[in-house]
């Protein structure tokens, strides 16, 4: 396969995910009709997916995307009564914190299985540094649904954060599946890359759950992928190990700062009170 084969679908995929985020983002009730439709495809993915990983992977993404993402939005933004009320509760927001975890964790769990360890470390560091819901003693939530058009899901992580979880990611990929490495760094390209242009790094929760969302819908329907992108013959041990290697050496520092400055706000906040 020619090298500007690669780079022409990848550079495709990207434009049209950016596309999607815009379009998800603006109209939130097609958002919300679109991902629960999507849970009609259940009977094609017997036919793609192999392995409880593959399985947990693509329920753990398409239901919270489908049944929390696109009626939360909906619910507190037009600040709706009745049963939907269940969706302006804290547990949705502390629910799609937990996934986010769990997103995190499971790809950590098979780094290690896969004796992947230094890029293994830097999922546990990724966890440690997620922005929670609420904060002790802040007034500001480290999630919300925006009440601002278009109703956004906001997560304030620090755009370090973000790079780290990219490049972790794409780095987990390469080694546990490598013939998916060129798209599922398509996917986290378009990712990092929309808050960038947006200049809104809290939009990268948001741009990670759309992408996600519609190459795993992909990917456990149909497989588009290997015909166009198969990257099997980019795979290397060595660079496995020196990527991971790269990866906690950036970590590092990030977890250090990320806890000093959490602890410098809590006594601040604790003088605040005391005085």
């Amino acid at each position: 396969m020619p090298i500007w084969q690669y780079l022409v679908s990848m550079f495709t995929y990207i434009v049209l995910l950016m596309l999607l985020i815009e379009v998800m983002r603006k109209y939130r009730k097609f958002a919300a009709v679109f991902w629960i439709l999507s849970l009609f495809t259940f009977p094609l993915w017997f036919g793609q997916l192999d392995g409880w990983f593959r399985w947990v992977k693509v329920i753990s993404v398409l239901v919270p995307t489908a049944l929390i993402v696109g009626p939360a939005r909906i619910a507190n933004f037009e600040q709706l009564s009745g049963w939907w009320k269940i969706y302006r509760k804290d547990w949705v927001l502390w629910s799609l914190y937990a996934i986010l975890g769990l997103n995190i964790l499971e790809a950590t769990l098979k780094d290690f299985a896969l004796q992947n360890y230094l890029n293994a470390s830097v999922g546990v560091i990724l966890i440690l540094t997620m922005p929670l819901f609420k904060y002790i003693g802040k007034k500001a939530n480290g999630w919300e649904i925006s009440k601002k058009e278009p109703g956004d899901l906001l997560a304030y992580t620090h755009h370090m954060w973000n790079f780290l979880y990219t490049t972790w990611n794409i780095a987990f990929v390469y080694a546990e599946n490598p013939g998916f490495a060129a798209s599922s760094l398509s996917i986290l390209l378009a990712a990092e890359l929309y808050p960038v242009i947006k200049k809104r790094p809290e939009l990268y929760i948001t741009a990670r759950i759309y992408t996600l969302a519609m190459h795993m819908l992909i990917r456990a329907t149909y497989d588009i992928f290997t015909p166009i992108m198969d990257s099997t013959r980019f795979y290397n041990e060595t660079v496995v190990y020196y990527w991971g290697l790269i990866n906690i050496i950036m970590a590092i520092p990030y977890f250090i700062w990320h806890f000093n400055k959490r602890r410098k706000e809590i006594m601040r906040e604790r003088k605040k009170i005391k005085s």
